[in-house]
């Protein structure tokens, strides 16, 4: 059995019960990690901090990935609280509608770095602020998709973000290897999350996804907690890697 006992947990990218961070977030708690859980904003920290309450999240505090003051703020916080930090989980991405709707070659170049700063170096800058109180045997966890290494229809200019993301993981868990840091990225397939549904064509990915997947079954926010508890909980000699939780979704041609 993994036990998260004793160890202290940071959420960052819950918007609502379906969120792939809530997931996470649920598994950690249940195997007895302490929650720290953040929210983008005050429009959504409504549906959020229900959630954090309900998972017993000893902090719940602001974080808006474009605001440097506000990672300072939360290892501040967390600091003083918990004196050290043991899981680390990300999971955000953004792009705005008209350049997620477009294709790469007609992504404008705001939306481009809008997109990388939320999704990417959101990613770089949470490692970064929390290094400093992150143990050996600490892990830090990302969320990808398999639009990352193939062309996936509808997927657009997230693909090379997403490829962007896998890229700093890897480089990431080679920087921090010799501290037992470990870094990763969990790929599940598609899912009916809030980010995801501003895909265009969604439900048609989705359909295609489930007809392509060798289980027949999408992955759920519970297949990809349980595994980023197995990541944080017994796999510390587990880094650099994109974790597949997609019912064999990447292994068709």
């Amino acid at each position: 059995m993994i036990s998260l006992a004793g160890k202290k947990a940071l959420v960052v990218g819950i918007a609502n019960d379906q969120s792939i961070a809530y997931g996470c977030a649920k598994a950690f708690r249940e195997l007895g990690a302490e929650l720290a859980i953040t929210y983008a904003n005050e429009k959504v920290a409504p549906y959020v901090r229900p959630l954090a309450e309900a998972l017993g999240a000893t902090l719940f505090l602001p974080l808006e990935v474009r605001d440097d003051a506000q990672f300072g703020a939360l290892r501040d916080t967390i600091a003083r609280t918990w004196g050290s930090l043991d899981i680390c989980l990300h999971s955000v991405a953004f792009c705005p509608r008209d350049d997620l709707h477009g294709r790469v070659l007609d992504c404008s170049r705001d939306g481009f770095l809008t997109a990388m700063d939320i999704s990417v170096y959101s990613f770089v800058r949470l490692v970064h602020t929390m290094e400093p109180l992150l143990a050996p045997g600490s892990a830090c966890l990302t969320v990808s998709f398999y639009g990352a290494e193939k062309v996936v229809d509808h997927y657009n200019v997230m693909g090379p973000v997403k490829s962007a993301l896998e890229s700093v993981t890897r480089y990431m868990a080679a920087e921090l290897g010799a501290k037992k840091i470990s870094v990763n990225a969990l790929s599940p397939g598609p899912l009916r999350t809030r980010a995801a549904s501003g895909i265009p064509a969604f439900d048609e990915l989705l359909e295609r996804a489930m007809e392509r997947a060798p289980t027949q079954e999408l992955a759920s926010i519970d297949d990809v907690g349980a595994y980023a508890a197995f990541l944080a909980g017994r796999a510390g000699n587990v880094t650099g890697g994109v974790h597949y939780i997609d019912g064999g979704y990447n292994i068709r041609g």
